[in-house]
């Protein structure tokens, strides 16, 4: 490590597990991001996706790359490094990341169906989902239209992105 004193726990890890405790450690100065994911080829090419409470900023993914790549030496292991927001129609992965898309649209796959619904609510355990849908009238012919809800736990989400009207 670069001009640093190196802690000896530093020595006995892996590349990877140095590059977690970096991002970990560059993070603490930014409490509003967080990862979404942190993945380590077998080319040592790291690649990390933020994001945030607030959204990521440009300044934000310069800051973290510089922390990580300031405290690495690529004289001990050579590595490329890409550091990036997550994507507009990425998959949600996070109860974070659902809690700050509350009222916003999302579409949400489950084993069964595909639910296209407002995003009322989300806690640590389950999502509530609001939408509105045509159905046949209980009298009479002809549909109305009905408010559906329906209280989902993240284990029955397979995917769920936040929909971009333009």
């Amino acid at each position: 490590m670069r001009g640093l004193n190196v802690p000896s726990f530093y020595k006995n890890m892996t590349f990877k597990e140095k590059v977690h405790t970096l991002l970990a450690e560059g993070l603490l100065e930014k409490p509003s991001i967080f990862l979404i994911d942190l993945i380590v080829t077998d080319a040592f090419k790291v690649i990390v996706t933020l994001d945030g409470d607030n959204g990521v900023a440009l300044q934000d993914c310069i800051d973290v790359s510089r922390y990580i790549d300031s405290n690495l030496d690529r004289e001990e292991q050579d590595y490329s490094l890409e550091v990036a927001s997550v994507g507009v129609g990425s998959p949600l992965k996070l109860v974070r990341q659902y809690k700050k898309n509350i009222g916003r649209t999302l579409i949400v796959k489950t084993g069964s169906e595909i639910i296209e619904a407002e995003l009322v609510d989300a806690n640590d355990d389950f999502v509530i989902l609001s939408w509105k849908e045509r159905e046949p009238k209980k009298i009479g012919k002809g549909k109305e239209t009905v408010q559906k809800e329906l209280k989902l736990p993240y284990v029955d989400i397979k995917e769920a992105i936040v929909t971009v009207t333009f």
